[in-house]
């Protein structure tokens, strides 16, 4: 008999076991043993269960809803370019990781998983800051019209630049050296941004000299012409007073004097157009045009490129694209310093391949006399 009554015992509790776990849906219970109740449909855990029972609350238009239970929270739907955070409390939308320069994209975000970036191997580079592009595999060499000026590097690709470029310069000791090795050699380069060590100093010296020298002509060929008009003047007084044909012959003397003016004023605009051409004398319609083909990128290379060319650092280059128009604010910028004029923005221009915006430039020279 008292086996009997255990058996019966250890059933009746196998079964309210049973029943209890049935019972309760959420399988879980409160300090007092009492099964945790789950939120129903389009509500979601506003107090978890522990010392009493859950407590719902209702989940508003902007939120994204999981499975009914008594642990779900009310998570918030997140825009694009952000992805869901989740921890054991709450839930938050964070914007979505930016790979730096130099290193690339291995895992795009997603609605729950941030941006994971990885620095660019050897053979790879990465110029820009983005949250999909990854590192890009490197060039093998430049064109055949083409001279290496860099190597490859995790920050840019290889640098070549066209061999008909006047910077490029080679020196007799290379040569001689040339002649007596047998390993490829390439010509000594000054870069478009050493500004302030080469032929920089030098061609600033001669456009100073270009200037004086166009400055002391106007000023001789005005005090010539005042002091001629004088003497043409005084002249015509005489014969005006002798002849008595004063008013025909005061109008021949305005259209001689009229037309030595215009015969003056095409010599100005010779000499105008011995200075060199600089980008800040461009028309502001013109520097519009060059900006939109710069900011346009699936043309070429993006405006990062060519700041990198004009000898811009990478904090300047941050700084610039922190703005609502880094082209523009670019281009000012360098407009303002000595030498920037449009033979050394279109070398830049070539070496990062947009011939585009180059043949817009020369259409303008062509076009007008830049001061």
């Amino acid at each position: 008999m008292d086996v009997t009554r255990n058996l019966v015992t250890l059933l009746m509790l196998l079964f309210s076991e049973v029943v209890t776990a049935y019972v309760c849906r959420s399988g879980m219970f409160n300090e007092a043993d009492v099964c945790c109740a789950e939120c129903p449909l389009g509500s979601g855990v506003f107090v978890p269960c522990g010392d009493s029972d859950t407590k719902c609350d209702q989940c508003n238009d902007s939120t994204l809803l999981k499975v009914n239970g008594a642990t779900e929270l009310c998570r918030p739907r997140c825009p694009n370019g952000q992805y869901l955070h989740l921890d054991n409390t709450s839930s938050q939308c964070f914007p979505c990781r930016v790979c730096g320069k130099g290193f690339g994209v291995i895992r795009n975000c997603s609605r729950t998983e941030n941006t994971e970036c990885q620095q660019c191997p050897k053979g790879f580079y990465s110029e820009v800051k983005s949250s999909m592009s990854p590192c890009q595999p490197c060039r093998t060499e430049c064109k055949e019209t083409e001279v290496q000026i860099g190597d490859c590097t995790e920050h840019h690709d290889i640098l070549c630049m066209a061999k008909d470029v006047p910077i490029l310069k080679r020196s007799d000791g290379d040569a001689r050296k040339d002649e007596n090795s047998t390993s490829p050699s390439y010509p000594n380069f000054i870069p478009p941004y050493d500004h302030g060590k080469n032929i920089i100093p030098v061609y600033c010296s001669i456009l100073a000299a270009v200037v004086v020298g166009l400055i002391g002509y106007v000023a001789f060929k005005c005090y010539s012409s005042c002091k001629q008009k004088k003497l043409l003047a005084k002249a015509r007084a005489n014969e005006l007073a002798a002849s008595g044909e004063g008013e025909k012959l005061h109008s021949d003397s305005g259209v001689f004097l009229d037309t030595h003016s215009l015969q003056e004023q095409n010599q100005l605009n010779k000499a105008a157009k011995l200075e060199p051409k600089l980008y800040i004398n461009l028309p502001p319609h013109k520097q519009e045009e060059v900006e939109r083909l710069l900011a346009d990128t699936s043309r070429g290379k993006d405006w990062q490129r060519l700041a990198s060319l004009l000898g811009y650092e990478e904090d300047a280059i941050d700084a610039f694209s922190r703005g609502e128009d880094p082209v523009h604010t670019l281009l000012t910028d360098w407009s303002s310093k000595d030498g920037s004029t449009l033979e050394v923005l279109c070398a830049a221009l070539v070496n990062m391949e947009r011939a585009d915006v180059v043949e817009n430039l020369n259409s303008t020279s062509d076009a007008s006399s830049v001061v």
